[in-house]
């Protein structure tokens, strides 16, 4: 397993990346970066050379998505593990989240205390992407 120590997220909300930052940071004792949009987490993934990436699906002016396409483009951020965060709920709400190069899915409300251990699995190395291999964490 890929040791975890190093997380990047971008999410519009202040008060989403406010508990991102508590618990990721204070509870789980990583170094974070926080972005407000993907344009930022472009941005700033080079400088801080993240082990996981956590991104909101739905941002303004670059999603989720967008942003994930863009990191698979570039060598030195293609093999990054990401994981999207949405408040979608539905079945296909959550399959359409579900792309090529995504590492996993986690449903918003998450727990702030156990956020920073349930992301470790999504540093486990992986054979291969197969569509529809994604993990679903539900909180």
């Amino acid at each position: 397993m890929t040791e975890l120590r190093r997380v990047l997220f971008a999410d519009d909300e202040a008060d989403i990346r406010t508990i991102l930052s508590l618990s990721l940071g204070t509870v789980g004792g990583y170094a974070i970066r926080s972005c407000t949009s993907g344009f930022e987490v472009l941005r700033e993934v080079h400088g801080f050379a993240p082990d996981l990436i956590l991104l909101d699906v739905r941002m303004p002016d670059l999603s989720g998505p967008e942003t994930l396409i863009a990191l698979r483009k570039d060598r030195s951020s293609a093999k990054i593990p990401v994981v999207f965060m949405t408040a979608q709920s539905t079945l296909a709400e959550l399959e359409q989240c579900l792309i090529p190069g995504l590492t996993g899915l986690i449903v918003k409300p998450f727990n702030p205390m156990t956020l920073a251990k349930d992301l470790l699995p999504f540093c486990a190395p992986r054979a291969s992407y197969r569509p529809g291999s994604q993990d679903i964490l539900h909180a």
